[in-house]
């Protein structure tokens, strides 16, 4: 690899762009100091439980929840509630839109002994399939935002399912950064190490009144469901405004503190609107090179958080992310299981697009100069 000095000026003010965990301000990190006294105390104690409510409240009016939904949250991510979906939630059989890495592994999580086979529409990973109703099928799961491909796919309810079918989307990478209606979904879970900016290790789901009434239903069959997988735990303890295992505080204050300024520029729709500017600088940036091409060709399935650029197979793109991670600019690699010759780049709510508009010129400078 070259030794590439990218002049200060060309340099983003702050080079993380992973696609999570993603930055941590330094205003959360104030905010995590002014409330240190909440470390190391109990959940189950009135601080705590009233952080857990700021957070629910800020939540259900960010998503701009119908009546009726809740937000329910508990221990171990979006890779947990791929399990508790498939203990909690699906009835009988599931059907699957899976492009990518995460949506695969939310078809194995729902394919066990209680179920009946998946339905499965596969494509190739950068392009998109289309899920349509299946009989008999009485959960639909799709993620709104593939992180591993930078695809993202509709939220809406899939037309002709059968009555009281649930729609179940995966919005770890997507929740916060990319609008929608909530009344067109059942069950929106993510994790909040993406446009959330804080730590993994916790997962948070928007439930209708019928995924609410199905978590029930399912709890009082005879399903053998172990407590950490329980969603009727979930919705439980939620509903006091705790979790049913210790939850990591630290991630908790973090994500208060970004949800204060996500709403204070105005709420899901100008905070999607923001991510669709930083990643058009992007697209277009490749688009006016021979040499670069945004790898998810149909540019309505181009996600706007996650970028995913093809490179030119006579340039190397690891010399390229090792040359701006040498100068400070890091996790621009693409997914490890991916194996393509490509970048991908975080456009979350959090990073400002004039940090995106300095990334491409230390690019150029780059490609210029290997």
């Amino acid at each position: 690899m070259a030794d590439i000095t990218i002049p200060q000026d060309l340099l983003p003010r702050d080079g993380r762009f992973g696609a999570g965990p993603s930055r941590v301000s330094s205003a959360q990190l104030d905010h995590l100091v002014r409330n240190a006294s909440l470390l190391g105390t109990s959940h189950r104690q009135a601080p705590v439980r009233e952080l857990v409510g700021r957070i629910q409240g800020s939540l259900g009016a960010y998503f701009r929840l119908p009546e009726g939904y809740e937000v329910v949250l508990g221990n171990g991510g979006s890779t947990a509630f791929w399990d508790i979906a498939a203990a909690s939630l699906a009835r009988t059989r599931s059907a699957h839109l899976s492009f990518g890495e995460f949506g695969a592994k939310c078809v194995s999580a729902h394919t066990t002994p209680w179920l009946e086979k998946p339905h499965v529409v596969t494509s190739e990973p950068g392009t998109r399939g289309e899920l349509t109703a299946v009989a008999g099928v009485d959960l639909y799961a799709w993620p709104h935002n593939e992180t591993s491909t930078g695809v993202m796919a509709p939220v809406k309810r899939i037309e002709g399912a059968d009555s009281g079918a649930l729609m179940m989307v995966d919005a770890t990478s997507a929740a916060g950064g990319l609008d929608f209606d909530a009344s067109e979904v059942d069950v929106y879970y993510f994790a909040p190490q993406k446009n959330f900016a804080s730590d993994g290790g916790l997962w948070f789901a928007l439930l209708s009144p019928a995924a609410l009434e199905r978590a029930a239903e399912i709890a009082a069959t005879d399903r053998y469901i172990p407590d950490f997988l329980s969603l009727t735990q979930a919705i439980d303890n939620s509903r006091l405004n705790q979790t049913l295992n210790t939850p990591a505080l630290t991630t908790l204050l973090l994500m208060e503190s970004q949800l204060e300024w996500m709403m204070s520029l105005g709420g899901l729709t100008p905070a999607a609107e923001h991510c669709t500017t930083s990643s058009s600088l992007l697209y277009d940036w490749a688009d006016s090179r021979s040499d670069v091409t945004p790898f998810v060709a149909d540019p309505d399935h181009r996600s706007r958080v996650v970028v995913t650029l093809d490179l030119d197979d006579a340039i190397d793109a690891t010399a390229i992310t090792g040359a701006l991670r040498a100068n400070g600019v890091v996790d621009t690699e693409p997914y490890r299981k991916l194996g393509r010759n490509q970048i991908r780049v975080a456009t979350f709510v959090g990073v400002p697009t004039s940090d995106v508009e300095l990334l491409i010129a230390s690019l150029d400078y780059v490609l210029e100069n290997l």
